[in-house]
């Protein structure tokens, strides 16, 4: 039996490598080489590694095999190995890269995300961890706070001086973070903030650094001011410094912590509760970017609407949304490929003409739950080197985003957040089920990295509510005026927008015409064509946007109660189109990564993982194509088979595919792929199984 890279280099007039020892009847052989093929891997890694490869080269180099999450120790000896290790971080000087360099740090918001991005290849609660402090504490001082505020606290932030929290989310509150209980009531006889957690409801939960490590919080509160007859003026939510523990990490005066303790995973993180008992802080602890307060206790900002002064502070924060989606996809592609390698290592049955094990890649089903995976994978990392370039480009010329170009960038953070966590949880599971037996033992570390990751699809915002903010932007002109919206005013706002004025803003948001205007042949219907498949997706976006705005409409002159009603049974439809939009801007971004490739074999592969990734959404969504008469029982029938070929043919470039993710080789040493001395398998699409289509 000859492996893929044996056959490449016969052909090339090399000599074959000498085959490896057969190490168990039921485990494949192990060759020199012990990859795939190097050249096509690392053209296809340019690709995946995108605009910020020095950063990503720089990154691998810095982790060790010390840092992979550790298995089997107490909980607060992972939370100390981490903090160790959150340590070597930031000595090493990555924290700088998120930082303004008036700030102490090098500016590099896409390289911060980048690096932070790695880290899921090693240890998600290590990953958190750096978020937490760097991401979403150091980030609201960043975003949020003055210079001033920014010269007193980043360094110490940076140097893990001042260990911080984020505390936004609320018990009782959940995603709706307008409606925050927290109160923050400026008292002019003293000059300062008195902060109060009102109700039990509102009470600060899952905070990450509350259970044992910060020292500091940027919590998230409704601001009151005092009118001059005495009452309250609310101003909403706004975001104020407030310690909570001094340096020997004893609860301040008025506030209360407790420890989460034990969670479903990230153990690494000390997540807990805060409670605050009029607790009180300078008027300076304001983070007042958007709003401040004067010594006279007269309030002011430079947005006249506390909704849209709220959803543009939130803009300001959504570092954090794309650095999750970043590394839940980074964890993805771990697993698959440690899924792939077991499925060349592993063998199960005999072949009946050779007698020997058939490795389990061989089959096709297994075939249809790694390949389509693996070409998701491919797509998401391309949208997500776009996301972090957009947000990159805006911090470092936000003038250059309009109202409408920059709330498009955020929906799409959204929006990739949900889908690409959603993809990595579903694909933990499933590899953890392709690996079998093995998969489920814990220093295999796929069932380690599944209850890391499960949690990806609920913080920095629920990945239902993530999709339906899509869907609002699509069904709105201007996303910033719809936020705005109660749901009275969104039914009205839908009855005053005609369908084709949606479908001219999905059109526009997007490159699809251009793509379809360079790349179709017209007369050709076949789904392999890039055209074609872009149009499908967009008609089916479009489709499914006509089909919330004619749902909307049965609440002509309703309001109140009967308003909401109709809009909630129309929320199913409004997900449904947030997702086509998402399949479709994904898709949009993979093309064009597949267009701008250079070398010839890596782009005939990536254009068949393109394919790949349109097959699948067919496949997962025949019903809606059938039964909307976009395509045609033989035509469904047709792409199944065309994905099934896919599947196949891709299997023969298995280890080269998920090589070219360029994980470090030390995560891969795990039993399952080393036991035995089977440490280095190659693909083996061989001769003898040309049966199976394996061989290209």
């Amino acid at each position: 039996m000859t492996s893929e890279t044996d056959v490449q280099n016969a052909a090339a007039g090399d000599s074959a490598p000498e085959p490896g020892r057969i190490v168990h009847p039921n485990y494949g052989r192990i060759t020199t080489t012990g990859a795939g093929n190097v050249a096509v891997a690392a053209e296809l890694q340019k690709v995946l590694d995108g605009p910020r490869a020095d950063v990503r080269e720089l990154t691998r180099k810095s982790l060790t095999s010390d840092m992979l999450n550790p298995i089997g120790l107490t909980l607060e000896e992972h939370r100390d190995h981490v903090m160790a290790q959150m340590k070597r971080l930031s000595d090493s000087g990555m924290p700088e890269l998120g930082f303004r360099k008036e700030d102490g740090g090098t500016g590099d918001t896409g390289g911060a995300l980048t690096s932070f991005e790695m880290l899921g290849h090693v240890d998600l609660s290590l990953m958190v961890k750096a978020g937490v402090q760097w991401g979403l504490f150091g980030g609201a001082i960043a975003n949020l706070g003055n210079s001033e505020t920014r010269k007193k606290y980043i360094p110490d932030v940076m140097s893990l001086d001042l260990l911080g929290c984020f505390a936004m989310t609320e018990v009782g509150g959940g995603s709706d973070v307008q409606n925050l209980e927290t109160t923050a009531t400026f008292d002019r006889e003293t000059d300062e903030f008195v902060i109060n957690t009102p109700t039990p409801s509102a009470e600060k939960a899952y905070i990450g650094n509350a259970g044992r490590d910060g020292r500091m919080a940027a919590v998230f509160a409704q601001l009151i001011t005092t009118a001059d007859d005495g009452g309250e003026l609310r101003h909403g939510v706004h975001c104020l410094l407030v310690p909570i523990r001094d340096e020997a990490g004893n609860d301040l005066p008025g506030v209360r912590t407790t420890d989460h303790g034990h969670k479903g995973g990230l153990d690494g993180v000390d997540n807990g509760r805060i409670w605050f008992d009029d607790v009180r802080v300078p008027r300076e602890a304001l983070l007042d970017r958007f709003g401040t307060v004067d010594a006279n206790g007269e309030y002011s900002s430079p947005i006249e609407s506390v909704g849209a002064r709220f959803f543009t502070m939130l803009g300001t924060l959504i570092r954090g949304r794309v650095s999750v989606g970043a590394a839940a996809g980074a964890a993805g592609r771990t697993a698959l490929a440690m899924a792939v390698r077991y499925s060349l290592v592993r063998r199960q049955f005999d072949h009946p003409e050779t007698g020997r094990g058939i490795p389990l890649l061989e089959y096709r089903e297994h075939q249809r739950r790694l390949m389509p995976r693996v070409a998701r994978a491919y797509a998401y990392a391309c949208a997500q080197n776009a996301i972090i370039s957009q947000l990159d480009e805006f911090e470092r010329n936000p003038e250059a985003y309009d109202e409408v170009r920059r709330r498009e960038m955020e929906t799409h953070a959204a929006g990739i957040k949900a889908t690409v966590t959603a993809f990595a949880n579903d694909t933990l599971t499933e590899a953890r089920l392709a690996c079998g037996g093995a998969g489920y033992m814990a220093e295999n570390r796929i069932t380690e990295i599944r209850k890391d990751c499960d949690v990806f699809s609920t913080f920095e915002g629920d990945n239902v509510v993530l999709t339906q903010l899509v869907g609002k932007e699509l069904m709105s002109a201007y996303a910033a005026e719809f936020g705005n919206m109660d749901q009275r005013e969104t039914v009205a706002f839908a009855l005053s927008t005609a369908v084709d004025v949606v479908q001219e803003k999905a059109r526009t948001s997007t490159l699809w015409q251009k793509l379809v205007d360079a790349v179709t042949d017209r007369e050709h219907t076949d789904l392999l064509d890039r055209g074609n498949q872009l149009q499908l997706l967009v008609d089916r976006e479009e489709h499914l946007l006509e089909t919330v705005a004619r749902r909307l409409r049965k609440a002509e002159g309703q309001d109140g109660s009967a308003a909401f009603k109709v809009f909630n049974s129309a929320q199913d439809h409004l997900l449904q189109a947030g997702r086509a939009h998402m399949d479709s801007w994904v898709f949009a971004r993979f093309a064009e990564a597949v267009d701008a490739c250079d070398d010839p074999e890596a782009k005939e592969v990536l254009g068949m993982l393109c394919d790949l990734y349109v097959l699948d959404i067919v496949d997962h969504d025949k019903g809606w194509f059938l039964e909307h008469n976009r395509l045609t029982t033989e035509r469904t029938k047709a792409a199944t088979a065309d994905r099934n070929r896919l599947c196949t043919k891709l299997a023969g470039r298995a280890r080269t595919l998920v090589d070219a993710f360029a994980i470090p080789e030390f995560v891969f040493e795990v039993p399952m792929l080393t036991d035995g001395g089977v440490d280095t398998i190659t693909d083996e699409p061989a001769d003898e199984y040309e049966v199976a289509g394996l061989a290209d």
